[in-house]
């Protein structure tokens, strides 16, 4: 009997290892999946600077698969193999599940689409809804279809921002702010009920612009849009057709043509040809992004150019990737001291955060800069406060029109809760033997020799900030201070103040920095620092949603209302946290446009610090 249980249990095990090396393999994208046909992108959530990890543990437990998210050089390196493959014949962009990404990336994968487009071949595009970010990559296709039970709305940029300062004022509790800049929004929510009219200049001015530059580069793809009768009168605009949605959006060429997914599949077989593997209607030969990537990797020729990827909020530490952990982007840096590279291109797309872990990354690329070789910074969506701390050290930056930057400036908010004890009757006593004896004390309130010790701290760094700058971009520290203050700026007012030398994307940087190494062309190649490919992706959502080829759900209108609400509630969250639990001096732009996939709703056993977020954590 005890044998028999022994050679079970080795059995069940030996079942289970190779059970989990198959998914493993599987799991893992291979060359040979790749098709003559169609390259199909399923852009089943976020266009993004850099991949998050996905923790097996955390997914598992939350029984939720995790969003999807696309690399923004990993789509625009496919899409440039694409237009020169003689295998594929044309691009289907799938975007009925696509959520968004910042203006940067997708006009670079909108410049991509329109270089298979100049190769003569087709890129259709099909979705239940398209909004903005979703029409603005479809723009670029030479067919746009779309679900007769769908449509098209275009909102432009903005929104409201969630303020906390009479919930605070209720609840006794004493949000004290240090900050330097007229324009330095970012403490506003905790303070005020609205917005300052400083704040609300600066902000509509940057998307004025945003949404100008969105205009001319839809325009400029698909002249036959009347964008102005779809924003500036839209409940006329639908009405005329009756509420039908999707009629609207072909009489105002939105789109080409009204179709379920199954006519819009039969369509791209006319093209590429049905698919042989596969009877199901509406199935047409194609390969997937991962398959194809796979199949194209980068050539490597001469010597390297290191790219280090600045995403997300900086923070202390080592978080990440898809958060600036300063300690772990420092750490990857260091490592690649002794790789001899031939330049450095930093690329840099956060809102900002601590001015530690800024400093701490600053510190690790000079080290680099020391060893004299070129320093380019690319800017993304955004690389404000923090951001543009880490941009100082470049001997050039690029940046595109609708780059927000900006923001020099600092805070810091320490919540106190005197009176709120006080309410409740909670006294503190005690015995002092100078006057910051036991401080800081939350629970009785600063006294003024504290307030001026945080006060005079977040001045000095606020001005070796200015230091820095004026420094990197030869100004005295009055002009810097002049156009700091907090204030933010699209790229184009940021190059005519001098704080951006040239427009242009992370190719022109690095082709800018092979130039200034002395690299004939053909003798260097592009190596992203850190970036590892992990396997736990499609295998978990292989165990979560199913097998990866099935179709995808449609997002319609109100599934896309759905979806705000999750972001709120997240917003909520992230806000109460970052005043609960901040440490240190920030330097962060809390108005300016977040990467849609940066506010995600977490998952439930993300860990939640600070008593205010728990208390919207139990809210939510």
């Amino acid at each position: 009997m005890l044998v028999g249980i022994k050679d079970g249990l080795a059995l069940v095990f030996l079942l289970l290892f190779f059970a989990a090396l198959f998914a493993l393999l599987s799991a893992s994208p291979s060359p040979g999946q790749v098709r003559n046909g169609a390259l199909l992108l399923e852009l089943d959530g976020y266009v993004v600077e850099e991949k998050s990890q996905v923790d097996p543990l955390d997914a598992l437990l939350s029984q939720q698969a995790p969003v999807g998210e696309f690399p923004i050089h990993e789509l625009v390196h496919a899409l440039n193999e694409a237009a020169t493959d003689d295998r594929i014949e044309a691009v289907v962009l799938d975007l009925s599940r696509f959520l968004g990404g910042g203006q940067v990336h997708l006009q670079a994968v909108g410049e991509a689409i329109d270089r298979v487009r100049a190769a003569d071949k087709d890129v259709l595009s099909f979705a239940v809804a398209y909004s903005d970010d979703g029409m603005q990559l479809a723009a670029h296709a030479s067919e746009i279809w779309v679900d007769p039970m769908g449509g098209a709305v275009l909102a432009g940029p903005g929104g409201t921002i969630l303020f906390y300062g009479e919930l605070l004022e209720k609840l006794q509790v004493n949000a004290r702010v240090y900050r330097v800049g007229t324009y330095k929004a970012a403490t506003e929510p905790f303070t005020r009920s609205t917005l300052s009219d400083a704040s609300r200049e600066n902000i509509g001015a940057v998307y004025d612009v945003m949404w100008e530059e969105w205009k001319a580069n839809v325009k400029k793809a698909r002249p036959s849009v009347d964008i102005d009768r779809v924003t500036q009168q839209p409940a006329e605009w639908i009405a005329e057709s009756s509420g039908d949605l999707a009629q609207a959006a072909q009489q105002a060429g939105l789109v080409d043509t009204l179709g379920d997914r199954v006519a819009f599949g039969e369509r791209v077989a006319e093209i590429v040809g049905e698919d042989s593997w596969d009877s199901s209607p509406g199935t047409f030969v194609s390969t997937d992004l991962e398959a194809y990537l796979a199949d194209n990797a980068p050539d490597k020729p001469g010597r390297a150019i290191g790219i280090i990827t600045i995403a997300g909020d900086v923070v202390d530490g080592e978080a990440g990737p898809a958060v600036a952990g300063g300690d772990r982007i420092a750490k990857l840096l260091d490592d690649a001291l002794n790789d001899d590279l031939a330049a450095l291109v930093v690329r840099v797309d956060t809102p900002g955060g601590s001015t530690l872990a800024a400093e701490v990354m600053r510190r690790a690329i000079l080290r680099h800069k020391d060893q004299g070789i070129p320093i380019a910074v690319s800017m993304g969506n955004v690389a404000a406060s923090a951001g543009y701390w880490v941009s100082t050290p470049g001997d050039r930056i690029f940046a595109q029109p609708e780059t927000v930057t900006g923001s020099i400036g600092v805070f810091s908010i320490v919540p106190t809760f005197e009176n709120t004890a006080k309410l409740v009757g909670l006294n503190a006593d005690g015995v002092r033997t100078t006057t910051l004896s036991g401080q800081p004390d939350l629970l009785d309130g600063f006294p003024p020799e504290v307030d001026a010790i945080l006060q005079g701290l977040t001045d000095d760094i606020y001005a070796d900030f200015i230091g820095l700058v004026a420094e990197s971009r030869g100004m005295t520290s009055q002009q810097v201070d002049e156009l700091a203050q907090g204030r933010v700026w699209d790229g184009g007012t940021a190059r005519q103040l001098g704080l951006v030398d040239q427009f242009g994307g992370v190719e022109d940087a690095v082709a800018w920095a092979a130039k200034r190494a002395e690299l004939p062309d053909g003798e260097w190649h592009v190596v992203r620092l850190g970036e590892e490919q992990s396997r736990y992706d499609s295998l978990i959502r292989q165990m979560m949603v199913g097998d990866a080829t099935s179709a995808p759900t449609n997002n319609g209108l109100f599934s896309t209302i759905a979806q705000q609400n999750a972001a709120i509630s997240a917003t909520l969250l992230r806000d109460l946290n970052r005043l609960s639990s901040t440490q240190g001096v920030q330097a962060y732009c809390l108005e300016c446009p977040r990467e849609a996939a940066s506010v995600k709703a977490p998952l439930p056993s993300q860990e939640l610090t600070g008593w205010l977020t728990i208390l919207g954590g139990l809210l939510r």
